[in-house]
């Protein structure tokens, strides 16, 4: 083990490894809420959603440990999960089957780029601030759907969207504005997973309030995992144009996601090599694309690196042992789903909330002092939750990334890579403007 993980040389023990994966589990299990409630919504079963988010967050974190010694933990990605519902399959009216297909092709891809070093090439050309502008958008974009899941906000009180009142007639957004409470108090008193405690409590607290139902012929917290939707893809319209925009949005913004989540786990644990570069980041991306493999076959949306790592690393965590032992519990999490059932949107909802929160502090890097950097950033965020779409976010802020600096006269700013992409999202909104 020691040989293995490297403990002594990251300056680690065995008991720091496996407090950090705790600590790690704890701030990331909401997922095994979320997921499985915002894919259900798709057409998902919760059931066989819920197995697929569990098991494949295990198997990606277990390969994280053994390719890269990393203490980073995956599953099932927020942003990535919204966009597959509430964009792919109710926006666009494809099929969840369809959505499945570009995950899977797109992990596919990934792991083609990891092997020969290009996907690592392909990060460094996109510029940093949309990078970045990505991360907060999709931050902002689930905070509405948390903000609309527990019913906080509405659209018929007279002015296009508004607060509602917090009373009895609206007992889900009373349960959910003190939930986000909750957990934003423990979460400022460092208590270990907060956002998870938070879904917690907040679930017991819906039940005088009559949010959370408890159903009568409930058999207690153990079960037998449901099944997941194994293999369950379409693949008559993988050549079309929807499906391609669907595939290059997953393909950018899982990237986006992940080298985001790799950069900032190196930058708080220190390791890095003696250029400021990760270390075995080539590792750390296959796992990632792997999973993604994985999670498609098994039935779920894209897994991706999870932010939340960033706790276990607080924590001590330093090597690939404490990402084997989150892996575990989220084997371990899988016979106790009737829990988990329970959970209602209002419960949940502090969480997206809560998680956009952390996804904003990307901002607090980006140059708004040069406009041809701070308004395609700007564009991009303020897209993604008013047009309720990720996709249209990443596409306005590609193409007025290269207006700006054209016009600023800095088109040696513009990567090649980014001159593609806004041709093809051009091209696209031509094609549907004119369709």
């Amino acid at each position: 083990m020691e040989k293995f993980f490297k403990l002594k040389e990251r300056n680690t023990t065995v008991g720091k490894e496996i407090v950090g994966g705790i600590t790690t589990f704890l701030a990331m299990s909401y997922i095994l809420a979320v997921n499985p409630g915002i894919l259900e919504q798709s057409g998902m079963p919760w059931g066989s959603v819920f197995t697929a988010t569990a098991v494949s967050a295990a198997f990606a974190t277990l390969v994280m440990a053994f390719c890269a010694n990393m203490p980073v933990a995956l599953a099932p990605g927020m942003g990535l999960n919204a966009f597959f519902t509430y964009t792919v399959v109710q926006g666009m009216g494809c099929s969840w089957q369809f959505a499945l297909t570009a995950v899977l092709l797109e992990g596919i891809l990934f792991i083609l780029l990891s092997l020969v070093g290009i996907r690592e090439a392909i990060i460094r050309s996109i510029p940093t601030s949309l990078k970045k502008a990505v991360a907060v958008g999709i931050g902002l974009f689930i905070t509405i759907i948390g903000l609309a899941n527990a019913g906080i906000i509405s659209t018929d009180l007279g002015t296009p969207l508004g607060f509602v009142s917090f009373n009895r007639a609206h007992a889900s957004a009373l349960v959910a504005v003190l939930g986000l409470i909750i957990t934003i108090i423990l979460y400022i008193m460092k208590v270990p997973g907060s956002v998870l405690v938070g879904i917690a409590l907040t679930t017991l607290i819906g039940i005088p309030f009559g949010v959370t139902a408890i159903p009568d012929d409930w058999k207690g917290p153990l079960s037998t995992p449901e099944a997941p939707l194994m293999f369950k893809f379409e693949w008559g319209h993988v050549l079309s144009v929807k499906f391609a925009v669907v595939f290059f949005t997953f393909l950018f913004t899982d990237m986006f996601d992940t080298i985001g989540t790799l950069m900032g786990v190196a930058e708080q644990s220190g390791l890095k090599d003696k250029e400021g570069n990760m270390l075995n980041a080539k590792g750390a991306l296959l796992s990632d694309a792997l999973g993604t493999v994985a999670g498609a076959c098994m039935g779920t949306s894209t897994v991706t690196s999870f932010v939340e790592s960033t706790s276990g690393i607080a924590a001590g965590a330093r090597t690939g042992l404490a990402s084997v032992v989150t892996a575990a519990l989220f084997l371990f999490a899988l016979f106790f789903s009737p829990i988990f059932a329970l959970i209602p949107s209002a419960a949940t909802a502090p969480a997206l909330i809560f998680v956009g929160f952390l996804m904003m502090k990307a901002i607090t890097s980006i140059n708004f002092s040069d406009p041809t950097e701070g308004i395609p950033t700007f564009i991009a965020v303020m897209t993604m939750p008013f047009s309720y779409s990720i996709s249209n976010g990443i596409a306005w802020g590609v193409i007025s990334y290269v207006i700006c600096k054209v016009a600023g006269k800095r088109t040696k700013d513009i990567p090649a890579v980014t001159w593609a992409l806004a041709a093809i999202f051009l091209a696209d909104i031509i094609f549907e403007a004119v369709k």
